[in-house]
């Protein structure tokens, strides 16, 4: 691997892009980066080689589909240079942990104007006449337009770039109307647009309709023939939105029939559109004003998109988020700044409590269903969501670091769900107690009923074996922790208060309290050649029960007061030869090896 193929030792992320991206985008990524453009792809050659990549950008032409991205083995996100994502299986791309993002700023104007465009050039007939005069003739009796000012403009989905549209019409003096269910009212007044309560009062009066809908389930041809004729004989139908939401066919008979007197369109059903296809014909009448989906192609949309997306794709691939997912939860960016430290902490506290408490040879099955609570100012944040999905991944890490599963905050729920992990998230606002440098934590307490919010006191104990047949009672599996300077420390580890920073190889090993036990393990690992980088004891707690435990759940341990965990970081895992060397010591009665 070459030297520009690594960033500080590791390999560089790599970037397929098999569409168009602007150069200045194409920097941003290249700056750390390693970025393959490889346009012309076929749908096979794309799926023969996208197992390298960690992200893919695309635009419109680009189908991302369930099995592409079930061959993206290292895919984590897929961004989509523009706005419509229906190229893009969302759902398979949601239960992969792929995040799908998109730009919807950066070509709002574009459509916009690309839309005010295409009603000139339909009222005007300037198509028509461009091919009459190109051809020699001048044609002017016959290419008799209309005007535009005091003509009502039907807006069909006033959105960002709907409401830019009817702005850009109001101020050529036309009427403003527009059906939308969820249109923010105030934007709306602010525009001197009427909402009008139906699609049918919109049709009935529009002397140009303009469609600015996404395409999904319910609005795929929602124009049809029963619509087109609800509008004026001398109305004119523009789409420069997504193909599909006006049936083709219908269009094209409501213009041969004289329903409606032409139509803008941009986008079409399947591009570019087969010779056989209703588009193909649509394309040729005379009445259609035609261009190839150009409504975001200026200069500067592509140019906003590309540098939006590669922006976003820099930030998802170092471990923030996105401004624009749109299979995620938009979460601000000073927001994930304060979270960030605790997304590592609960990946931390995931990972040691499979590793910990998880089942062992002896042990029954792991438990599933925790209490999660957030204390002090981190119980006032707006979102959990990426400390949830941070805690299912470091409890499942483990145990499925071989199946490559992407646990992110876009499927985490998803993957909790199939794996039967129900956590309930809590939130205590009160200071939090004896802290000094850190004013808030969290606490993993796992059930002792899986099936049950609140176990019953009179339940008998769950109870397992430790390495020397000691029993060990299971009601103490909990595990806290917060943030100093942002650096993650664990402060609770079963019923022993600590403190140490879950990171690399730690030998934790519990044992009586007494003289000697620090000393002999040091010498059993110096025999062995494993360092010895630092070393924690934990005492027992005073006996307060965990955060979101009752005082009659605190075990008593077999009625011994006298025990305590060692936690060693080393610099490398024991052997099961070494493992046993120490257990062979008196008064040490359990050791387990937890990677972080």
């Amino acid at each position: 691997m070459s030297a520009a193929q690594l960033v500080n030792g590791h390999a560089r992320p790599k970037v397929l892009i098999p569409e168009k991206v602007s150069p200045d985008g194409l920097k941003l990524l290249q700056a750390s980066l390693e970025v393959h453009e490889k346009k012309g792809l076929t749908p096979e050659q794309l799926e023969e080689i996208i197992g390298e990549y960690d992200a893919l950008i695309i635009r419109s032409e680009t189908k991302v589909t369930a099995q592409l991205l079930a061959a993206g083995k290292k895919l984590r996100v897929v961004a989509r240079a523009g706005v419509g994502v229906d190229n893009v299986d969302l759902e398979a791309a949601t239960k992969l942990g792929i995040i799908v993002i998109n730009s919807p700023q950066g070509n709002i104007n574009a459509a916009a104007e690309h839309t005010i465009a295409l009603m000139m050039a339909v009222a005007r007939n300037i198509g028509a006449a461009s091919l009459s005069i190109k051809a020699g003739k001048w044609e002017r009796s016959k290419l008799v337009g209309v005007e535009v000012k005091g003509k009502t403009l039907g807006v069909l989905g006033l959105g960002k770039v709907g409401l830019t549209v009817a702005r850009s019409a109001g101020g050529l003096g036309m009427n403003l109307m527009a059906y939308d269910p969820y249109a923010n009212v105030t934007a709306a007044a602010a525009a001197n647009v009427e909402l009008v309560d139906s699609l049918d009062e919109l049709l009935a009066q529009a002397d140009f309709l303009t469609i600015h809908t996404p395409m999904i389930a319910s609005t795929r041809g929602m124009i049809g023939i029963p619509e087109l004729s609800k509008m004026k004989k001398t109305a004119r139908v523009l789409n420069v939105a997504r193909g599909g939401i006006i049936d083709e066919a219908a269009l094209y008979q409501a213009l041969e029939e004289g329903i409606i007197a032409g139509a803008g369109v941009d986008v079409f059903s399947t591009e570019p559109p087969k010779e056989e296809d209703t588009a193909s014909k649509l394309i040729t009448h005379p009445k259609v004003v035609a261009t190839p989906h150009l409504g975001a192609s200026t200069v500067e949309a592509q140019e906003n998109v590309s540098i939006d997306v590669c922006e976003q794709c820099l930030s998802i691939l170092s471990g923030q988020l996105p401004r624009s997912a749109v299979n995620a939860p938009i979460i601000l960016a000073e927001e994930f700044r304060t979270l960030a430290p605790f997304v590592s902490l609960l990946e931390k506290i995931g990972s040691l409590y499979t590793q910990h408490f998880g089942p062992s040879n002896t042990a029954q099955r792991m438990r599933t269903t925790f209490d999660l609570t957030y204390e002090g100012s981190l119980a006032s944040t707006n979102t959990t969501k990426p400390l949830f999905a941070a805690l299912i991944k470091g409890l499942l890490q483990p145990i499925t670091s071989a199946e490559n599963t992407n646990i992110n905050i876009v499927n985490a729920e998803l993957v909790a769900k199939e794996r039967g992990i129900l956590v309930n998230e809590q939130r205590a606002r009160d200071k939090v107690e004896g802290s000094e440098g850190y004013s808030a934590s969290v606490t993993l307490r796992a059930r002792r009923d899986p099936r049950s919010p609140s176990a019953s006191r009179t339940t008998r104990p769950e109870i397992e074996r430790t390495s020397t047949g000691r029993v060990k009672k299971l009601e103490d599996q909990v595990i806290s922790g917060f943030v100093s300077n942002n650096t993650p420390y664990i402060s609770r580890l079963g019923r022993f208060s600590t403190q140490f920073v879950p990171e690399g190889t730690l030998l934790i090993c519990r044992n009586f309290d007494s003289p000697g036990k620090i000393g002999a393990v040091g010498s059993k690992l110096g025999v062995a050649g494993v360092n010895i980088k630092f070393m924690s004891v934990a005492p027992i707690d005073d006996g307060k029960p965990p955060v979101g435990a009752a005082a009659d759940e605190v075990p008593s341990l077999d009625g011994k007061e006298n025990e305590a965990l060692m936690i060693l970081g080393v610099d490398r895992a024991i052997d099961d030869a070494v493992k046993q060397d120490l257990l062979n010591e008196s008064g040490l009665f359990e050791v387990g090896i937890v990677a972080l």
